[in-house]
């Protein structure tokens, strides 16, 4: 089995800056990330990859989660095109050159992409995608190569404010 967990960052500032790459989470931005990424620990769902989007927001969004997993943030590996809205033939190749000793990753990224990788992996995801909306697919495969678009089983869904 292989498991994909898929983040939309959470809460951001909405106006006042003057990039939106540095775009900083709000307080509540921060303790919905931390509210959220608990329930994953709860669960016993750790990722043992992440990818995260370069930006500010999503930068600071997978230090929280992999704070609360004890991951090393010095691991995660940051892709560009996680932020410039990566293609979701794009998204899937990356997904299958990862090397098969990684059964669960995570990856955090934007809207609207967020919601097109989501629409790639689940059959019929029509779902709402809230900052901070995280998403745990399961795929009943043993090689990531082998990952095709549809065939994904979402098991968890956690959204902040129904925490």
């Amino acid at each position: 089995m292989k498991r994909v967990i898929i983040i939309r960052h959470a809460k951001t500032i909405q106006h006042g800056y003057d990039q939106d790459y540095d775009r900083t989470l709000t307080d509540r931005g921060r303790d919905d990330a931390e509210r959220t990424s608990r329930e994953m620990v709860r669960t016993d769902i750790h990722p043992d990859l992440i990818f995260s989007s370069p930006a500010v927001r999503t930068t600071q969004t997978t230090r929280i989660f992999a704070d609360a997993f004890g991951y090393p943030t010095g691991n995660v590996r940051y892709e560009k095109k996680l932020y410039s809205g990566m293609f979701t033939t794009t998204f899937l190749k990356m997904l299958h050159e990862i090397d098969d000793q990684h059964t669960t990753v995570m990856v955090v990224g934007h809207n609207p992409t967020v919601y097109n990788y989501l629409d790639l992996l689940l059959p019929g995801f029509s779902l709402d995608v809230p900052t901070c909306s995280t998403v745990v697919i399961e795929f009943d495969i043993d090689l990531w190569a082998d990952l095709t678009a549809h065939s994904g089983r979402m098991t968890h869904r956690w959204i902040p404010d129904l925490l």
